[in-house]
């Protein structure tokens, strides 16, 4: 049977952003009408506001925080717990320093269940902030810089993946989102969707399981190209 993951930040909806109405009329009955699993770094709350109630309730299964905290519906099926240690809050000061994108806007550290988020620019950042620190990044690849820092002197416990626009999610090593992978059987054709496909993204790891699935990875720009890609398939 074919099965359908999908990211949701830059793959199903602009970065902490809703959803495209028009698409979202689509791809509701997409989710009626096939079986659609959601694998996001962000939390429960984040994602019923970025793709609705009606489409989150329609999926087969979501899988909050990269699978660290998974949900049928309203039935939470399991979840994680990790807090950053002592040293990782001693890491994030001195990044906090060392970074030189110097526009600092709070909500540095964000805990979730099984998985933490470290933004530079702050989740407090505006539209124009979060703009501004998106260029920058693309064109220094300051998160780059600072997950390999953190992967250096944290692993192998732990890792450090690029996610979204502005963050940097850290779990346990195996925490990811592939842990998702064994939720699925050897006769399950799977179709990922993502963003953040490149090494060190934090789409990589799932989609490297897929495709030892022979699974099929989708790697998109934005919610369009996953739209053009559902409706050739």
């Amino acid at each position: 049977m074919n099965r359908f993951i999908f990211d949701v930040d830059g793959t199903l909806t602009p970065s902490r952003n809703v959803i495209d109405p028009i698409f979202k009329t689509w791809f509701l009955q997409f989710c009626l009408d096939n079986p659609v699993y959601i694998v996001t770094g962000s939390d429960k709350a984040k994602t019923i506001e970025q793709i609705g109630h009606d489409i989150w309730n329609a999926c087969a299964r979501v899988y909050q925080c990269s699978g660290n905290d998974v949900w049928e519906q309203d039935q939470n099926i399991r979840v994680n717990s990790f807090v950053p240690t002592d040293d990782m809050n001693k890491f994030f000061s001195v990044w906090l320093n060392l970074s030189n994108y110097k526009i600092r806007t709070g909500q540095h550290v964000d805990v979730r269940p099984g998985l933490i988020n470290f933004s530079i620019v702050g989740r407090g950042a505006t539209k124009g902030e979060r703009a501004d620190y998106v260029k920058y990044d693309e064109e220094n690849g300051d998160r780059r810089t600072i997950a390999e820092a953190f992967n250096n002197y944290f692993r192998p416990g732990y890792v450090a993946q690029v996610a979204g626009e502005t963050g940097i999610d850290i779990m346990r090593a195996g925490e990811d989102k592939s842990q998702i992978i064994r939720d699925f059987t050897s006769g399950d054709r799977l179709h990922f969707f993502g963003d953040k496909i490149m090494p060190g993204g934090n789409d990589y790891t799932l989609a490297a399981e897929v495709i030892k699935r022979s699974g099929s990875v989708y790697s998109v720009r934005d919610w369009r190209e996953t739209w053009q890609h559902l409706k050739r398939s």
